[in-house]
């Protein structure tokens, strides 16, 4: 039987379908729930609602018609995270609707591991909600993470040949070089719309901050880097990858994000370090080194024609601001001496002046040292089934797990420093890595 090809499965009813199916569908309910309060919250104009309403109807009757054309669409507008929800969440939510009702959404795909704790993460937000300052802030909060959850888990799924694996490497790549492009062009040159692609002398591409669209192109970056040595969904040459690989890593040099440059850093060094260990990786290490230097004379020769060399030295350095960044972290750890259940989701900003900067943080601060401890051990789990895909050559349809294992470990040093619960492609990335490690477990001698 060739394992990369989709084989359609009959509907199953036995329990474990039964209760998948019916505790994700409670997820989404309560999703719909959340949204329609929110906007009961703030009301739209009519004109907006009508719109809203509308474009949602076409987005169901086109994921009816075209599932993965719709699927396309959506990783390709994960680029685009300037409001929540953004375009692509409103894309993936009708999309999981239309998996649900056509029994596409196969939790037996995913981790029981993952899933239970996944479960866990989302009771303990609820658990955490009786001590919540601001309700609405919470509920906004939750739907969110309850969203990016299920979007997870569903991509997991979802990922299931060749051909879908490709699709969405593809639509991720385009996203990522797209804004790339359009960030690093606008820092050089003004065109109509340009100053949306910027925030003051940093790319930011469509995202609110530029530290979160820096570490939005690494995961590129590095699965470009593979394929540069190992190449096997993209239909490309050498060149024109390393092109597209220099590009992306512009982007990240100009967002000018130090957090970005680390998770790269640990991307490569883990990426240099796996393929150097597997047999016959000589010679990639050494043809992946060549096409290091060379997109790094090209990151050099960037810096030097936009007089960018200043700047770069100072975000390099100590900011006045790092201080209170390191407070607010110290602080979150003291609410979870006062709040062992945590404060709720969301509700950091409201007891601290700054923002946590930090996923663990956030997480021991609102949801106890059992939601930190949680969440912990699904970042250390994926990361034990990244290093094993890794190890054992076992790739996401074709997605090098190389680069996988790398972007999942710049993503957990990233986590360090800034929020990350609420990327989108930290989801997408412990997507692709569960697809793997469902396919290892069925198939381990594919």
């Amino acid at each position: 039987m060739d394992i990369t090809h989709h084989v359609a499965v009959r509907p199953r009813t036995d329990p474990q379908r039964v209760v998948g199916v019916v505790g994700v569908a409670t997820v989404v309910v309560l999703l719909l729930l959340a949204i329609g309060v929110g906007l009961g919250r703030q009301p739209l104009p009519l004109p907006v609602v009508l719109g809203f309403g509308v474009g949602l109807l076409g987005t169901l009757a086109l994921a009816v018609a075209r599932y993965d054309a719709v699927v396309a669409v959506g990783v390709l507008l994960l680029a685009a995270v300037r409001i929540e929800p953004a375009p692509a969440d409103l894309l993936f939510g009708v999309l999981i609707a239309v998996a649900f009702a056509t029994w596409r959404f196969d939790l037996q795909r995913v981790p029981l591991s993952v899933a239970l704790l996944v479960s866990a993460f989302l009771a303990l937000n609820l658990l955490a909600s009786i001590e919540v300052i601001d309700a609405g802030r919470a509920l906004n909060f939750f739907a969110i993470t309850l969203y990016l959850a299920v979007f997870g888990l569903w991509l997991a799924s979802y990922v299931n040949s060749v051909a879908r694996a490709r699709l969405v490497l593809v639509a991720y790549l385009a996203g990522a070089v797209i804004s790339a492009a359009l960030a690093c062009l606008a820092l050089a040159a003004q065109f109509p719309g340009s100053d949306v692609f910027v925030s003051g002398p940093r790319a930011q591409g469509l995202f609110k901050d530029p530290n979160v669209f820096g570490p939005f192109l690494v995961p590129a970056a590095l699965v470009l880097m593979e394929e540069l040595v190992a190449p096997r969904l993209l239909r490309l040459r050498f060149l024109p990858k390393l092109a597209l690989l220099s590009i992306v890593t512009l982007g990240v040099l100009f967002s000018f994000s130090r957090a970005a440059w680390l998770n790269l850093a640990v991307g490569v060094v883990v990426l240099f370090a796996v393929l150097a260990l597997r047999r016959g990786g000589g010679r990639q290490t050494v043809t992946l080194f060549v096409g290091t230097l060379f997109a790094g004379g090209a990151l050099w020769a960037a810096v030097a024609a936009t007089s960018s060399l200043s700047f770069l030295e100072q975000r390099a350095s100590l900011q006045t601001y790092d201080t209170q960044r390191f407070g607010a972290q110290l602080n979150g750890l003291h609410l979870a001496t006062e709040y062992p259940l945590g404060v709720g989701p969301g509700q950091f900003e409201r007891v601290s002046d700054i923002s946590a900067h930090s996923t663990y943080v956030r997480a021991i601060a609102e949801e106890g040292v059992l939601g930190m401890l949680v969440v912990l051990g699904l970042m250390l789990l994926t990361l034990g089934f990244a290093a094993r895909n890794a190890g054992g050559g076992f790739d996401t349809y074709g997605i090098g797990s190389a680069a996988l294992f790398a972007a999942w470990s710049g993503l957990l040093a990233n986590s360090f420093f800034v929020d990350t619960l609420h990327w989108r492609h930290l989801w997408l990335v412990a997507a692709l890595i569960w697809a793997a490690t469902t396919l290892r477990v069925r198939y381990p001698r594919r």
